[in-house]
């Protein structure tokens, strides 16, 4: 949160209040403590056969990819646990996958559903965050067809007035390089595909957190912006650290799980946190500043115009303007409400 500057935001008044972030993704717990009350149940819905919106593999204490997100979106400013980059924010969970993977059907009807207003029967979002991804085989009719289904969906959310941002993909892949593949939803129409940074050895005083994770894609035609994902590049990896618990105590474990983003991650446990790492939780960063921007506009922002703020108000890191790892730069919580 400080490497966007979050919290200087937040000074300012700015929560994403009235804003509504879907996430696409797994089951979601909804009764987080840091999540209770901001997850809107009545529209959540699965596109999983079988299992609601709230379920996933796994018992209680089980690792929520979902849950993480929505935490480094929107975890509310409780005094407990973390806090999300909008913490007002109304979250959408959207259920597409199940133990991790799921089918592109169940993806694209989760676009066209959390872009759909209400009155229409949709989940009404300002804004979708979609931390997953695939890498495959351009070559080939099945996989054109593929590509343009779900561009299809990207390009409907557009015309909804909903930002759709997207993780970049963790297969450290040169997308300006590779002809021969195609990143989806990173390379798809109409989306902000976010890359990801990370800071080494944050647990032994390091506090640079603008790194290029280890694992992130990259290339200037597919990166739009850059924000913290965790990195795993902190040597040696066997090297045990300890830094202070809140309110008190210790966490220790491996020194380079710090450079991690820590965030509510449980189904099943009201208070369970999680270290993960990931282009799937530096997307959720630019999702909740997206929040904060349309928050100040009045609630409704077309995504051209929150792109726009989003670029200008981001950190130019690395070479002059757009380059390979941080596209148009990291964002900046505080510039974007300014």
């Amino acid at each position: 949160m400080r490497a966007i500057h979050a919290p200087e935001a937040w000074d300012l008044g700015a929560r994403g209040n009235g804003v509504r972030v879907a996430v696409i993704d797994g089951g979601l717990n909804n009764l987080h403590i840091d999540l209770n009350g901001s997850v809107d149940v009545a529209r959540s819905a699965s596109f999983v056969p079988g299992f609601a919106f709230n379920q996933d593999v796994g018992g209680a204490g089980a690792f929520s990819h979902a849950t993480h997100v929505a935490g480094i979106i929107a975890a509310q400013d409780d005094g407990v646990g973390t806090i999300g980059v909008a913490p007002g924010a109304t979250i959408i969970g959207v259920k597409v996958l199940h133990g991790g993977s799921g089918s592109f059907a169940a993806v694209i009807a989760g676009i066209v559903y959390a872009a759909t207003p209400i009155s229409q029967g949709g989940a009404g979002a300002n804004v979708i965050n979609l931390s997953l991804g695939a890498v495959f085989n351009r070559q080939g009719v099945g996989a054109a067809h593929l590509v343009n289904a779900i561009g299809r969906a990207t390009t409907y959310a557009y015309q909804q007035g909903v930002t759709v941002v997207v993780a970049a993909g963790n297969n450290a892949i040169d997308l300006d390089h590779t002809n021969n593949l195609v990143s989806v939803p990173a390379q798809s129409p109409h989306v902000i595909s976010v890359s990801a940074t990370g800071p080494v050895g944050f647990a032994t005083g390091a506090n640079n957190a603008d790194t290029p994770a280890s694992y992130t894609n990259f290339g200037q035609s597919a990166i739009s912006l850059a924000a913290p994902g965790g990195n795993d590049t902190f040597a040696p990896a066997t090297q045990v650290c300890s830094r202070p618990r809140f309110p008190a105590g210790n966490v220790t474990t491996n020194c380079f799980v710090f450079d991690f983003v820590i965030s509510p991650g449980t189904l099943g446990n009201t208070g369970g946190y999680f270290f993960a790492e990931g282009t799937s939780m530096a997307a959720p960063h630019v999702a909740g500043v997206a929040a904060l921007i349309i928050e100040k506009s009045g609630g409704a922002m077309h995504p051209a115009w929150v792109e726009a703020a989003l670029r200008a108000s981001a950190d130019d890191l690395g070479k002059p303007g757009n380059d390979d790892f941080y596209g148009g730069g990291r964002v900046n919580a505080l510039r974007a409400v300014q």
